[in-house]
């Protein structure tokens, strides 16, 4: 301190002058550095040109690269600076060179989805059964798909009914549905039992010849007595066959 005039005295400061304010810190030197390059990226650097530079539907400008958000050009142009950018970029290029040294990959095979034009509902007939010695009761389903696309097979799958949209879910019913291109996929509405699952109980088949798919399953019995009972005749009855179906 100036002992007279009790004030800093700046004359005596290592690197200043007398007047100049003295020595900037680190801190301001850095911002004074960015504030420099980013004033010159301004004038030499296309951002059109730079891959990682996008502009938002908000107005604001991002990296691509770093994932980071920016207010301005002159932000983004700043951080493209930085060294978080720089090593993100050294990155990105050493990873496309150890690709590229790899060669080119071969092509994944292109699986093309077959498309077909439905033409209605399959005909169909399903026919009940009942064991007289166990009680238990079985459905045999036989569909009929005269104009089936070619290399199709016909296959089918249980359904919840709380899988369904078409009618409130009732958990005393379930659903086993058909498909086979290009008819459209139908549904059966049977009991929600168990079925079984051995190979002389639960058999299907499909004859390429007459053009037929067969099913045909059992229920366990036990639950024969209390299961609710089957549904009308206009889903499938007895001896339930669609008008459609040339062989009912």
């Amino acid at each position: 301190l100036n002992q007279r005039t009790k004030t800093m005295d700046f004359q005596h400061r290592v690197g200043s002058k007398f007047g100049g304010g003295g020595v900037a810190s680190t801190q301001e030197t850095n911002s004074q550095r960015r504030e420099r390059l980013r004033l010159l990226a301004l004038e030499t650097i296309d951002l059109n040109k730079d891959p990682y530079f996008m502009k938002n539907h908000l107005g604001s400008y991002e990296c691509k690269l770093c994932l980071t958000l920016h207010t301005n050009e002159g932000s983004y142009l700043a951080h493209t600076q930085g060294k978080k950018h720089q090593d993100n970029v050294k990155r990105r290029a050493a990873k496309e060179a150890a690709e590229a040294a790899q060669g080119p990959q071969q092509a994944k095979a292109r699986v093309d989805v077959k498309k077909f034009v439905k033409i209605g509902r399959p005909g169909y007939r399903v026919t009940k059964q009942q064991d007289p010695e166990t009680g238990q009761h079985s459905l045999l389903f036989q569909i009929y798909y005269p104009e089936i696309g070619l290399d199709i097979v016909p296959r089918h799958r249980f359904m919840s009914a709380y899988e369904q949209r078409v009618e409130p879910a009732d958990r005393n019913y379930q659903f086993i549905l058909f498909a086979a291109e290009p008819y459209e996929t139908i549904a059966f509405k049977v009991p929600s039992r168990e079925v079984e699952k051995g190979d002389s109980k639960f058999w299907t088949y499909w004859n390429a010849d007459t053009k037929q798919f067969f099913v045909h399953l059992w229920f366990k019995g036990d639950r024969a007595a209390r299961a609710p009972a089957a549904p009308s005749s206009n889903s499938m009855g007895g001896l339930s066959a669609n008008p459609l179906n040339p062989m009912a």
